[in-house]
């Protein structure tokens, strides 16, 4: 017989408990269209007198236009895998709480990061923070779904499936970012971001062998 454990507080309703869950969801999306909008604003704005002037310096900040669209897609798949994961949470503890707030500050930290790894500078300090953001990012992501399933936080029609796969999803992120970081140091070049374009090769193994574990 097995014993789920809730530990959110006593005396709440089931309906209480949804509407904090509900509250947090909105307070997550508020912080993500902060983070997005931060992002959009700091990029360069090009100048030039003639459409060749004008087109010249798009072209030598492309750079930091590239690093917007990574992390605007990043962001966006960070965000796409938390509402899919607590459109099925019926209650909080103070623990889940807290690695939601912590992935969302991995989120609105995103901006900075994409600043820096467009800087000037040692490129494996730069890269290594992009990257760590991203790690820790994953990570939280994992533990919230460890929370979730350990405390029995999600609704009883809520589908195991979906926390599975973004458990799957979150370790296998974690392990391209990590494993980037040394390379960024022993290779001392953009080469390091050859480890980053891996990641959805890593993904689509990960999903296929978990497909055909689950048969």
């Amino acid at each position: 017989m097995t014993t789920h454990i809730d530990n959110t507080p006593e005396g709440e309703t089931g309906e209480a408990r949804a509407e904090a869950a509900k509250r947090l969801t909105m307070f997550v999306d508020a912080g993500i269209a902060i983070a997005l909008t931060l992002l959009a604003l700091d990029l360069p704005v090009p100048t030039g007198d003639t459409t060749a002037a004008m087109l010249r310096s798009v072209s030598a900040h492309g750079t930091e236009y590239l690093a917007f669209v990574l992390s605007f897609v990043v962001i966006a798949a960070h965000w796409r895998a938390n509402h899919e994961i607590f459109r099925y949470v019926r209650a909080l503890n103070s623990r889940l709480t807290t690695l939601t707030l912590l992935w969302l500050f991995m989120q609105v930290l995103m901006p900075f990061a994409t600043r820096v790894i467009t800087a000037q500078g040692a490129f494996p300090l730069r890269f290594s923070l992009y990257a760590i953001v991203q790690v820790l990012a994953s990570a939280s992501t994992a533990l919230i779904i460890r929370e979730i399933r350990r405390r029995h936080l999600y609704r009883a029609d809520g589908p195991l499936r979906v926390f599975a796969q973004n458990l799957v999803r979150s370790i296998c992120l974690v392990a391209v970012f990590a494993v980037s970081v040394p390379v960024a140091f022993l290779t001392e070049s953009t080469g390091a971001y050859l480890c980053w374009l891996a990641a959805p090769i890593v993904l689509t193994v990960a999903r296929r062998i978990q497909g055909r574990a689950g048969k």
